[in-house]
């Protein structure tokens, strides 16, 4: 079969993933065999770096971009923005968001004070962002906050469950 979709880069970085995680992609013009390979990269430290290779390299942007997204929760919080800027500026958008998310989290998680209630920063927040808030953050100043002004009644019912 000839690979007339996969750029010679493209065919380069898969060789790469598929020689680090000893396994192939039996077609690699098909997405979803190469999103296969990609998630099995992502579960490994040792094939991140030619996971961003191929990003680079990927043609399909709504793929590049769900590797981007699963990405930055597994990468370190410097490394967010070299992932995000490996997509094309036509796909960004997503991931630049969910790593200043991410960034925000990790903040609140380790104490970082909560915005003032009437700052309006809540109503920015995505409901990704609330829910993992709710879940994952103890501060109460911070969850009395989502059960007073999240988006949903499925925000504010979590953040107030998590307050006890």
């Amino acid at each position: 079969m000839v690979d007339a979709d996969v750029s010679p880069e493209l065919r380069e970085a898969l060789r790469g993933l598929e020689d680090r995680l000893g396994r192939t992609v039996t077609d690699v013009n098909d997405g979803h065999a190469r999103w296969e390979l990609y998630r099995a990269a992502l579960a490994s430290d040792a094939a991140r770096p030619g996971l961003l290779a191929a990003v680079v390299a990927e043609s399909d942007g709504a793929l590049a971009s769900g590797v981007v997204g699963e990405a930055l929760e597994r990468v370190p919080r410097a490394d967010r923005n070299i992932w995000v800027e490996a997509l094309s500026p036509a796909v960004r958008a997503f991931s630049e968001r969910r790593a200043r998310e991410l960034g925000l989290l990790e903040d609140l998680r380790a104490g970082a004070a909560a915005p003032a209630p009437d700052s309006g920063s809540v109503a920015g927040w995505s409901d990704w962002l609330q829910l993992r808030i709710a879940a994952e953050v103890s501060d109460g100043a911070v969850l009395r906050l989502l059960a007073e002004s999240g988006r949903t009644k499925r925000i504010r019912r979590a953040a107030a469950e998590a307050l006890g």
